[in-house]
């Protein structure tokens, strides 16, 4: 495959840009190869180690992974930018973990087993900082996304089942999503279900539109329907706050039962969207997209530390939150294994006035999650198949079939269990080559992950895969 001259010019750009960063001379073989008489670079299929390091600790991706990607990544200028500048992409990703499906989970948790499950969403959260901070991270150094990397790491044929897999995984998640913003519009002004669908379409369509033409005006409006959501589900909380005791004891690892057991592992299980995984390595980069400067490596990895790590921790305060409101008013209610039913209690116990302000954040939740699911889905289709797809087209995609649901199911609840029976069986296929990636030296160069680092993302994958798989199992077994 020959080289154009756009991309001619940005290998030019990147040699420079390594040089002044790494403070090395290519070698006199590499600049034949890459400037003598307009020749083209030639490609052995071997990864020089010397030229792998260098061009990873400059943020940049190996040439022979170049070609078949039209989108460079701004090149970091170790501009002296501002931490509060760096700030943004991981509080997108940390919409997937307050989508509408976590909503139910920890209601029916908080709900059935009072505060006995706090330690699994402290757990869930734990892990997750480590699982999105290895995404943001691999987006920095390689200047790729992990979709990209696959992508290039595969024959056309793999290319094409992978991304099968990647798509049925955005559509099961957008189904959650959509059906969440449905039951919330339901809540709020009676609208019919799939009336209801069909305005989360329009509206996060319209909100995708502005990260088409400003990544900081979405990154915003993104961060402000997550304070909507933290609102929304932590008002309850300030009319009737739990017992600390309570609170701590639930901080201490214990069951009551298998059924709490499988309780435990739907949420532990269902902690880490593959979609958030896919998606953050893209906003990392994503994130300096039309700026003229962008810090070094190591100053973009401690500002996304402290980006992940308030994130989430908004992220699992919003999670906590639910389960405490629910173990602390709705425990022992019937009726509450559903998001409708769990509105109805609330306003029951807790007044109409809270009960209007959880179906509000409802809808925050399902307007930013759909909007950054569909954003996910657009990269798995640039990065797998090199194909830059509107945005619209990848709005339709995932949207057509929650409202074809909404439209002839009676039950849309049911399809919020198929849809995370799915997503379960999509973690392994994004969370092994994220272990993978972070961990190869020649990808990575000096930033690769360690032995022990590497030894405790192999042991949170292994706990994550198995209890997706277990989760996928008993839900086929009609035990979940």
């Amino acid at each position: 495959m020959s080289m154009n001259d756009g991309e001619r010019t940005n290998m030019d750009d990147r040699n420079q840009s390594n040089q002044t960063l790494n403070g090395r001379q290519p070698s006199d073989n590499h600049e034949r190869n890459e400037h003598d008489s307009g020749s083209e670079p030639v490609d052995s299929g071997f990864v020089d180690p010397d030229e792998a390091a260098v061009l990873a600790a400059s943020g940049r991706p190996h040439r022979q992974h170049m070609r078949s990607v039209p989108k460079l990544a701004t090149p970091h200028t170790g501009a002296k930018t501002k931490l509060s500048a760096i700030i943004g992409p991981a509080f997108v990703a940390a919409v997937a973990y307050v989508d509408p499906g976590n909503v139910a989970a920890n209601i029916t948790s908080g709900a059935r087993y009072g505060f006995l499950l706090v330690w699994v969403l402290v757990l869930a959260n734990a892990m997750s900082v480590l699982i999105q901070y290895q995404s943001a991270k691999l987006g920095i150094v390689t200047g790729q996304s992990l979709p990209a990397l696959l992508g290039n790491r595969m024959n056309p044929g793999g290319r094409l089942l992978f991304f099968a897999q990647a798509e049925v995984i955005a559509i099961a998640t957008d189904l959650a999503e959509v059906i969440g913003g449905a039951i919330a519009l339901n809540l709020l002004f009676g609208l019919p279900m799939f009336v209801g669908g069909c305005i989360i379409g329009a509206v996060s369509t319209v909100l995708l539109r502005f990260q088409g033409r400003s990544q900081n005006l979405f990154e915003k409006l993104i961060v402000a329907l997550l304070l909507v959501i933290t609102f929304g589900f932590i008002a309850g909380l300030f009319i009737e706050p739990p017992a600390p005791s309570k609170v701590l004891g639930g901080l201490v690892p214990h069951f009551n039962g298998s059924d709490s057991v499988l309780m435990a592992s739907s949420m532990l299980g269902a902690t880490v969207m593959p979609h958030a995984i896919y998606l953050h390595s893209t906003l990392v980069n994503d994130h300096y997209e039309g700026r003229k400067e962008r810090p070094d490596i190591r100053r973009e990895l401690f500002g996304t530390k402290i980006d992940v790590v308030w994130a989430l921790l908004l992220a699992g305060t919003v999670n906590l939150a639910l389960l405490l409101l629910a173990a602390n008013s709705l425990h022992g209610m019937s009726g509450t294994d559903t998001i409708e039913g769990a509105q109805h209690a609330v306003v029951q116990v807790l007044g109409p006035v809270i009960g209007t302000i959880f179906s509000i954040g409802l809808l925050a939740s399902s307007l930013s999650s759909t909007s950054v699911g569909t954003y996910a889905g657009q990269e798995i289709m640039h990065g797998l198949l090199h194909v830059d797809a509107p945005m619209w087209a990848c709005r339709i995609i995932t949207l057509v079939p929650a409202l074809v649901i909404l439209w002839f199911s009676s039950n849309p609840t049911f399809a919020l269990v198929v849809g995370q029976v799915i997503l379960s069986i999509g973690i392994p296929f994004a969370i092994i080559p994220l272990m993978r990636y972070t961990h190869d030296r020649q990808l990575m160069g000096q930033w690769a992950d360690g032995p022990v680092k590497h030894v405790i993302f192999m042991l949170v994958a292994a706990l994550i895969i198995v209890l997706n798989v277990t989760l996928v199992v008993l839900t086929f077994m009609g035990r979940n």
